[in-house]
């Protein structure tokens, strides 16, 4: 390889990481019609239903669809419908939802306090409208710790299975790094499996065979149309209690505004199992219980914000799973892929790969995908250094490159757990607003120490004999790490000897795999039936709720939340009619 090919490869990594994707196109995408759904304009002032669900994401779409059956349920999303969104549907559009910064996105971005670049769903089916799509069961050991009912959970698996998972279906490049997993020691080879198996495995998608998404929104399908009502654009604003004398306090409704800010209000219908649940997710839920009066009492007092609930674990206990990628210039054609191949180590560390690009109506106009400025991911800058001028410059240099220097892939890196946790608090009482998060990446040593042994692995990959097609023989894996240390966009602070420790790449380059969760997590806000600590018939069902990430990627287990406890509670529901 010739100096002048190394220099342009060093320079177009370091200038912006890039995945795939492409513009919307003005062609409409056909379009799911429910009769149930609505715009929350057409709302009455005043309504009743036996159960209020808020957040029409992962968990609240399976979670209505299933108590509609014998119950009436309202569903209440702050966003949009997916349909007819080829940003939203298309798996070569991936990544324009992400970096649309509009008011109207389906993504609604936010900067934790450690300085990492995220984004929240703000749309029906949640993040599952955004997601790299890759379909992965919890595993068996996690299920037992939290307490489910391992029958009912695979039954809930398989419900929504049914409807939008399907086999991934590998091409050359991942080919590649699932031999080169298997070569570099993670084992057994697994094959094709939903389950979350040590070893290497092909697992599912939510694409299906002609590039279309299926997202949570799809699972209303098994919604009852008469017993279910979603009204979209409605934006809850506070939940409703009431108390008589020394009693809990009883969640009884809630206040929302449509899109032209109008006042909308909701209540339950009298009855013993009559409840609201919280469905909005990691940032939404914490958010909203705050807003409401639950939360931490001088916290909430400085917000002028009456207490209904000193609850000081409202908030608490939220993580994210640090991810952290390297990027191998290919001599040879990749295709595109999102998330397909994972290698599932005994160390906690869950190794994954994405490959290719596209580009649409020119070589002036490219989006790009999951390791894109575009959509805030610049591991080539350390995180409280990835301002807006430092996304606008790397979008810029991105921009002037020729299509051949973006050939290649990504193999990640992305621990378990993580060990390491942060809090969340309230910026505004407008819940429109982001709140302020810190997750503390890389606080536990431990943490560290996995994103260390999982880059050493992501090396015995790239230097594998199965890999040795999609990697030019000069580079080695240092010479890879230090590309972005010899680009002229560089910011990374240099190291002795002029190479960055792993440990130090593994603090400068992190970035978001959007698996965020706690705030309610069980024990602490809520129980182990998701009710609400201190209060009566409010609940919170979501991935805030999680210790830990599920699996290697938690939506699937998210929408079997959502079913799982429909079905709890309708089976809770008839008994107690039957008795």
């Amino acid at each position: 390889m010739v100096l002048a090919s190394w220099r342009f490869l060093a320079a177009a990594f370091a200038a912006v990481l890039f995945l795939h994707g492409s513009r919307a196109s003005d062609e409409a995408y056909p379009t799911q019609s429910y009769s149930f759904v609505r715009n929350a304009i057409s709302a009455p002032p005043l309504s009743y239903y036996d159960y209020i669900v808020i957040g029409g994401g992962t968990a609240g779409c399976p979670l209505a669809a299933t108590l509609s059956h014998n119950a009436s349920v309202l569903l209440l999303e702050r966003g949009s419908s997916p349909y007819g969104n080829r940003n939203i549907t298309d798996l070569d559009a991936f990544g324009a939802a992400l970096s649309d910064l509009s008011p109207s996105s389906p993504s609604q971005r936010f900067i934790s306090e450690d300085g990492v670049i995220n984004a929240r769903a703000r749309v029906l089916g949640g993040g599952s409208c955004l997601n790299a799509g890759f379909y992965s069961r919890a595993a068996p050991q996690y299920v037992r710790d939290v307490g489910w009912d391992g029958k009912l959970v695979n039954e809930s698996y398989a419900w929504v299975e049914r409807l939008v998972a399907f086999e991934a279906k590998i091409g050359q490049w991942q080919t590649a790094v699932r031999d080169g997993l298997l070569e570099s020691g993670v084992v057994p080879d697994n094959g094709f499996t939903y389950d979350h198996i040590p070893g290497t495995k092909v697992g599912g998608t939510i694409f299906d065979e002609s590039g279309h998404r299926h997202t949570a929104a799809d699972l209303l399908e098994y919604a009852d149309p008469k017993g279910i009502a979603v009204l979209l654009h409605a934006s809850v604003h506070k939940i409703l209690f009431k108390r008589k004398g020394t009693s809990r306090p009883v969640a009884h409704g809630v206040v929302f505004r449509d899109s032209t800010g109008a006042k909308h209000r909701a209540y339950l219908r009298r009855g013993p199992r009559n409840e609201i649940i919280v469905s909005s997710g990691a940032l939404g839920s914490p958010q909203l219980l705050m807003l409401s009066g639950l939360g931490p009492k001088a916290h909430l007092q400085a917000h002028n914000i009456s207490l209904v609930l000193d609850q000081p674990m409202v908030g608490q206990g939220m993580s994210d799973n640090p991810m952290n990628a390297v990027f191998i210039p290919s001599p040879n054609p990749v295709e595109v892929s999102l998330i397909q191949v994972v290698g599932i180590t005994p160390f906690g560390s869950f190794i994954e790969a994405a490959s290719g690009e596209n580009f649409a109506g020119g070589a002036s106009t490219k989006d790009y995908g999951m390791f894109s400025p575009k959509i805030g991911q610049l591991a080539t800058l350390p995180p409280r250094q990835r301002t807006p001028e430092a996304l606008a410059k790397a979008i810029e240099d991105m921009d002037r490159l020729e299509q051949a220097a973006l050939q290649g892939g990504f193999i990640l890196e992305k621990i378990t757990g993580p060990k390491s946790t942060g809090h969340m608090e309230l910026r505004s009482r407008n819940p429109n607003d982001n709140p302020s998060v810190t997750f503390n990446y890389f606080q536990d040593p431990d943490d560290l120490r996995r994103c260390v042994e999982g880059l050493s692995t992501i090396e015995r990959v790239i230097e594998s004999k199965a890999f040795a097609d999609f990697k030019y023989d000069a580079m080695t894996f240092a010479s890879l790490l230090n590309l972005t240390a010899s680009a002229p966009v560089n910011l990374l602070p240099r190291h002795r000897n002029t190479s960055t420790s792993l440990e130090q790449y593994c603090r400068d380059s992190v970035m978001t795999i959007w698996h965020y969760h706690g705030g309610c997590q069980v024990g602490m806000v809520v129980d182990r039936d998701y009710r609400v600590l201190g209060v009566d018939a409010l609940r919170v069902i979501d991935g805030s709720t999680f210790n830990h990430s599920p699996g290697t990627n938690p939506q699937a287990t998210v929408m079997m939340l959502g079913r799982y406890m429909g079905v709890k509670i309708l089976n809770e529901r008839l008994a107690s009619e039957a008795s």
